[in-house]
């Protein structure tokens, strides 16, 4: 055999002993899935004997010693997304946001960071819906307080396919704008429920407004954004009473925003109009309520989104962007 063969051979051979590490952490059970796997490399806990990994992508030899440093004193999440809602609930519980006792609904579940975070929190049941499948991690899976709706499209959520309706949702989606989503997510809420979608403006402004890499780095533009999504809510009867930026970026350091949005008694009817009208019509004009500011409400009857609460709700986003990442 001549060298050049033995040369592929032996080549061929060494790369099928080698793997991306944060692959092989979680093929050791080290780490519960790959996103898992890049939390704890990010967090410089990931050892390649004996050196700190710094990069996902890292090729290790399948035998190599790998060692995950333990932090005794840290609760373990089901993934890093549970501290975006742990500060977005921190931010709003003083103003009357409250998980204890609820029906929850998960929009966008994936691993089960924020389902995580609504079981702590004392939430009777999360209804956990994700377009994946069996990305919910095994002890979240187990969990009798915890129904499973995998493969679901968030478009298609009914108060039916989840067997009733809910008193609080959260919502972590990407690729998709929340104006598209947030008529199903109205229509499964009771009157009086909380919501608390995560605003992504990388989802929001179109690929031709996107700078490099991805991110949305104008304020300005991500203000706008959020402005249009609360536009989109108020149109089903959905009141802005707060946004606050995420305590934690997301992909390649996108600053995203939770909104805190409530389904008032006199617009329950309005989701359900919207998801049957082509051209979404049917908006409430009521009290838009904020902690620490408070605007009467003009008339429970169909109008446009006022004015007047336009500015309020662009105060509320202007300050959060402001006070924001940058």
């Amino acid at each position: 055999m001549c060298w050049c063969r033995r040369w592929q051979r032996w080549t061929r051979s060494r790369v099928a002993r080698r793997a991306r590490v944060d692959a092989e952490l979680v093929r050791r059970g080290l780490a519960r899935s790959r996103e898992h796997a890049v939390e704890l490399i990010t967090a410089g806990r990931v050892l390649i004997n004996g050196t700190v990994a710094t990069k996902p992508a890292t090729g290790v030899e399948t035998s190599a010693a790998l060692l995950v440093r333990d932090e005794p004193d840290e609760v373990q999440w089901a993934s890093r997304g549970a501290h975006k809602l742990l500060g977005a609930l921190e931010a709003f519980e003083p103003h009357g946001v409250s998980v204890d006792g609820k029906r929850c609904l998960d929009a966008g579940a994936s691993t089960g960071g924020f389902t995580d975070v609504l079981l702590s929190k004392g939430a009777k049941e999360v209804v956990a819906a994700d377009v994946g499948y069996g990305q919910l991690i095994w002890r979240l899976q187990n969990d009798d307080r915890v129904k499973v709706h995998d493969r679901t499209n968030v478009r298609a959520l009914t108060p039916e396919l989840i067997g009733g309706t809910v008193d609080m949702v959260v919502a972590d989606l990407s690729f998709i704008s929340l104006a598209l989503v947030l008529p199903a997510l109205a229509a499964c809420c009771a009157p009086g429920a909380d919501l608390l979608p995560m605003v992504k403006p990388q989802f929001e402004v179109g690929k031709d407004r996107l700078g490099s890499g991805g991110v949305v780095r104008d304020p300005v533009l991500r203000a706008e954004t959020v402005r249009e999504v609360a536009a989109a809510a108020a149109k089903l009867g959905l009141r802005t009473r707060g946004v606050v930026a995420s305590p934690l970026p997301g992909p390649s350091g996108n600053v995203e925003y939770f909104l805190w949005l409530r389904k008032e008694a006199t617009g329950s009817s309005v989701a359900q109009e919207y998801t049957e009208r082509s051209d979404g019509v049917g908006a409430v004009e009521e009290s838009l309520s904020v902690p620490g500011d408070t605007v009467s409400a003009a008339s429970a009857v169909p109008s446009a989104y006022s004015a007047e609460e336009q500015a309020r709700v662009a105060a509320l986003i202007d300050r959060a962007v402001e006070e924001g990442p940058q």
